[in-house]
């Protein structure tokens, strides 16, 4: 019986220690003469973490002051730092890059096929893996044995599409036309979208007071666009369209044209 209480006792002081150590790992006692600076190094963390684990707005402490410095933190703040939340103003291209990731990374780990992101969007930023997007299926081709449509004697339209039969504000503006190539430019619209990676697609740049980024807009001659971009000469009601080709751009020139918003 003495040897199993002698047992007993042991184990429990083992346990008790290996707690003690578990919460010394995690907490530190400030000491005369220590900084956060040198309790950042011995503990291979950095000020940033112990300021913010300990809700620290400046870099003074004082002796005897508990300090959270364990593990546990540091895999709360990877874990925060896994996500990103969306705030007024972001692009794709600007949070990618912030976070160290590419575009490409950044629009796979959250499905997203489009560029339009909105304030309180959650996306994954670091660890993510793609997720596919169900294409949508391809329009089945006419039976050989359909009769063929009657000819349209309607005359021929435009090379741009009409606008959508839904509502929308219409106006005219003066319209110029860039590429993704011109002197000072990056490529990548004010809302992240990499024109040079994608020539096709249909963008304009506008002044957000008089149309709001992200906005679908038909444009005469042109076609439906996204409102995706901004510039400095571009006020009030103006627009510049995107061309991929610069004999294309040079040859649209300024033209006063019919828009409509559609949404």
């Amino acid at each position: 019986m003495k040897k199993q209480i002698v047992t007993l006792t042991a184990i429990a002081a083992l346990s008790v220690g290996a707690a003690a150590t578990a919460s010394a790992d995690s907490s530190y006692t400030v000491k005369s003469g220590d900084t956060l600076w040198g309790i950042s190094q011995a503990k291979n963390v950095s000020v940033s973490d112990l300021k913010g684990w300990n809700d620290l707005s400046s870099d003074l402490i004082f002796p005897k002051q508990e300090l959270s410095v364990g593990e546990a933190k540091k895999e709360e703040a990877a874990a925060e730092k896994s996500t990103y939340t969306v705030k007024s103003g972001d692009t794709l291209y600007r949070i990618a890059s912030n976070s160290g990731i590419s575009l490409d990374q950044l629009m796979s780990w959250n499905g997203i096929t489009g560029h339009l992101i909105y304030p309180g969007d959650k996306l994954v930023v670091s660890g993510g893996t793609a997720i596919s997007v169900p294409k949508a299926p391809a329009q089945s081709t006419t039976p050989a044995s359909a009769p063929a449509p009657a000819q349209s004697t309607a005359p021929a339209q435009s090379s741009a599409p009409a606008p959508s039969s839904q509502s929308g504000k219409e106006m005219t503006v003066s319209a110029t036309a860039y590429t993704a190539y011109c002197t000072g430019c990056s490529g990548v619209t004010r809302t992240g979208i990499d024109l040079r990676s994608n020539p096709n697609q249909k963008v304009i740049a506008v002044d957000p007071t008089v149309i709001p980024l992200g906005s679908k807009v038909w444009v005469e001659g042109y076609g439906t666009a996204i409102a995706g971009d901004t510039g400095g000469a571009i006020k009030g009601n103006k627009i510049d369209v995107f061309i991929p080709s610069r004999d294309a751009a040079l040859q649209w020139g300024r033209k006063n044209v019919t828009i409509k918003i559609l949404e």
